[in-house]
């Protein structure tokens, strides 16, 4: 086996977080968008509607669809995914969030841009190795700074119904839960 010397280290895993949905999550989809659609079709904005029946799309296809799997590599020079490498220059810090059951380790590169490079981190082991060794190279943030948009994005991303399964089939989601996760959010 040819190693090459310039690769720290190497790991496996999807290229994003993906968690099976059940078909509850896409009537869901569907009756928000169609309700939208509809509150744009009778203002008379109608060419609003494609960027809405475009999200809805999206949304289908990166529900259903599992991400493949890729090789994450840590070299001399930088991280590489996916045949993209970014180098250490360019990087800032380090921190990790946790979506779907898997830490997802995110990248954040120096400004102007703050361009940001997922990761997903399937166990602890490797989490703590990749820790050791992205910390002598990057700044480590426990607590890293939430945007507007970061917390936009997780206010409505808690409004959405959850996927919890008793016996096999899905639990329907009532009022009374959506108005806690309501409260739980707003505070």
């Amino acid at each position: 086996m040819d190693t090459n010397p310039q690769q720290i280290f190497a790991w496996k895993a999807p290229l994003r977080a993906y968690k099976k949905r059940s078909r509850s999550i896409l009537r869901f989809y569907i009756a928000v968008s169609l309700l939208l659609s509809l509150i744009v079709f009778f203002f008379g904005d109608k060419i609003l509607i494609i960027p809405i029946v475009t999200v809805f799309f999206l949304f289908y296809v990166l529900t259903i669809t599992p991400p493949p799997e890729v090789e994450n590599k840590i070299t001399t020079f930088g991280i590489d995914s996916a045949g993209v490498t970014i180098r250490w220059e360019l990087l800032s810090h380090f921190y990790y969030t946790n979506k779907f059951g898997f830490d997802i380790l995110t990248v954040v590169t120096h400004a102007p841009y703050f361009y940001h490079a997922f990761f997903v981190v399937p166990d602890q082991d490797l989490k703590q190795k990749i820790t050791q060794i992205l910390s002598q190279h990057l700044m480590y943030q426990e607590k890293p700074q939430r945007s507007f948009t970061d917390k936009a994005i997780d206010w409505f991303s808690n409004l959405l119904p959850d996927d919890k399964e008793e016996n096999g089939q899905p639990t329907p989601s009532n009022y009374s839960a959506l108005m806690q996760k309501l409260k739980q959010v707003s505070l």
